[in-house]
């Protein structure tokens, strides 16, 4: 029987490298096992890196173009891009179960050892050499590239308690102390950020990576590795708390460039995919598209706003914490009136906001603006843009000779006769729609252009579109502590005077009021 035939239930019950040259057991490196495995899946057509989105064309065919090639592997984007979420999906390519010597510390290879233990049992036992199982999942090994890390941690050292304990002088083998790198024989091993590696740390793995050995405090020492490397840094340009080292960056076979989502659809199903969101929060809360789509549209904003740091990027992590918190939002108004289910509302986007503010990197004209003001700004230009996915263009509309031919106009002659319309962030659903469909023309142009959609997601639009004409200036909004009061921009020029109380002092990026957006119409 060959081993490949045998089941792994019978493969476990081998204990012996007799019993495994009986099997016809071949050893393979395992960037080859890694090779072999990706081309069975490739033929079969089966899901490789299950779980990553977006990245069916671009880097994925990178990432199995390197494996064929049997590479070491750098994975260059920005934060948030699944850099390590790919790496770890790695595993998935390596057998099931690897035989290795019983009680070594390097998982030494039965017919190629390389710890001096290894090699010492297998002259002493021969075919009776003990073997044991090692399951993928133990065979990954991930270090985060901190400025304290050291030789000693990743390479090894000299264990003078150990030599003390042997009675054994310090060049003895058997006194080292071995660092991750060489416990990884045979694995997978992941240094993450190693540009935050210091330059003298990154010298110690040329000859790992070059060679497929280690030196160690100058012993004449020669362990020829088999390991996996992945490495994932911010690209070089991009970061000022260190570099890769140009010769270890040539010894690195393959470069592969990450990204963030090409469009709204994926960003939107890796957060789906990677939002923590409770059974009861499912099946109380509806959620619109458009509330989901929104949320993607906040990143997307924020990787192009003034104020953030766009070299930094901006982590698909913000529109995952957004959303749980978005959902939580509507959770906690719930609650607070005993209701049995609700449904999204853009007035929960404000709960939002601490998702957002850790979230972003800002440049200097963002530090000035501050992160309270720079995350309701890109709030509300989210909600601009969405405006235009379902609305026509308030600008375009302004422009039109005639009341009638501008739609919205209905609902400015409505906030025009000195009415106000405030919308408590905790109100109940029977209160907040009522005050939603006083204003006259709202309901009417959303049933108008979108009677096929659910209730909950019409009055969405009908808050998104009070939102969007004071984003373009042609309603006044006021942000106070509990709610949220939209008016007619003239009316409420002449109640300038009256003071507002809110702890929040909050800049709209089209008035220098504090608490309020819209001009002249």
């Amino acid at each position: 029987m060959e081993y490949q035939s045998i089941p792994f239930s019978q493969r476990l019950r081998l204990s012996k490298l007799a019993e495994l040259k009986a099997v016809g057991y071949q050893p393979r490196s395992i960037k080859e096992e890694i090779r072999q495995n990706l081309i069975a899946k490739l033929k079969r057509r089966e899901p490789i890196f299950e779980g990553i989105h977006g990245y069916e064309d671009t880097v994925i065919p990178d990432m199995q173009r390197a494996l064929l090639s049997k590479h070491d592997i750098i994975l260059l984007g920005l934060r948030g891009q699944a850099k390590t979420k790919m790496a770890r999906l790695m595993v998935e390519l390596l057998d099931e179960y690897i035989p290795y010597i019983a009680g070594t510390e390097l998982n030494d290879d039965p017919f190629n050892p390389i710890s001096a233990l290894g090699k010492q049992l297998l002259a002493e036992k021969g075919d009776e050499t003990p073997i044991a199982w090692l399951h993928r999942s133990e065979r990954y090994f991930e270090k985060l590239a901190t400025p304290d890390v050291t030789v000693a941690d990743l390479i090894g050292d000299v264990d003078p308690i150990k030599a003390a304990t042997l009675k054994l002088p310090y060049s003895d083998e058997r006194v080292l102390h071995y660092g991750m790198i060489p416990r990884a024989n045979r694995c997978i091993f992941v240094i993450n950020e190693l540009p935050d590696l210091q330059a003298r740390i990154q010298v110690a793995l040329f000859n790992i990576l070059q060679e497929g050995d280690v030196q160690i405090r100058g012993f004449k020492l020669r362990l020829p590795l088999d390991i996996q490397f992945v490495f994932t840094a911010n690209p070089e340009d991009y970061t000022n708390r260190g570099s890769i080292v140009t010769p270890l960056k040539d010894r690195i076979d393959s470069q592969i460039l990450t990204h963030y989502p090409k469009s709204i659809e994926i960003g939107k199903k890796i957060t789906q995919q990677e939002a923590e969101i409770k059974p009861e929060q499912k099946e109380k809360i509806f959620v619109p598209e458009i509330a989901k789509d929104l949320v993607e549209l906040i990143a997307v904003v924020a990787r192009e706003s003034e104020f953030t740091d766009t070299k930094s990027g901006v982590s698909a992590r913000l529109t995952i914490s957004a959303y749980e918190n978005l959902l939580s939002t509507a959770e906690r108004r719930l609650l607070l009136n005993n209701e049995s289910k609700t449904f999204v509302r853009v007035s929960d986007f404000w709960g939002v906001l601490p998702a957002i503010t850790g979230k972003v990197e800002l440049v200097y004209e963002g530090e000035v603006e501050g992160t309270g003001v720079v995350a309701v700004k890109l709030v509300g230009r989210a909600i601009k843009q969405q405006l235009l996915r379902y609305f026509p263009d308030p600008s375009a509309e302004m422009k039109k000779k005639g009341k009638t031919s501008n739609v919205y106009q209905p609902i400015l002659d409505w906030f025009s006769l000195n009415n106000t319309l405030e919308i408590l962030n905790d109100s109940s659903d029977k209160e907040y729609k009522s005050q939603l469909l006083r204003v006259e023309g709202l309901a009417h142009l959303v049933k108008q252009k979108y009677s096929q959609e659910n209730e909950a997601t019409q009055f969405f639009l009908m808050e998104l579109l009070l939102h969007g004409l004071a984003e373009y200036a042609l309603l006044s909004k006021q942000f106070l502590s509990v709610s949220t009061a939209f008016q007619d921009l003239l009316h409420k020029t002449f109640t300038q005077s009256e003071t507002v109380h809110t702890s929040n002092k909050f800049l709209d990026e089209d008035d220098d009021d504090h608490f309020s957006t819209g001009r002249f119409r």
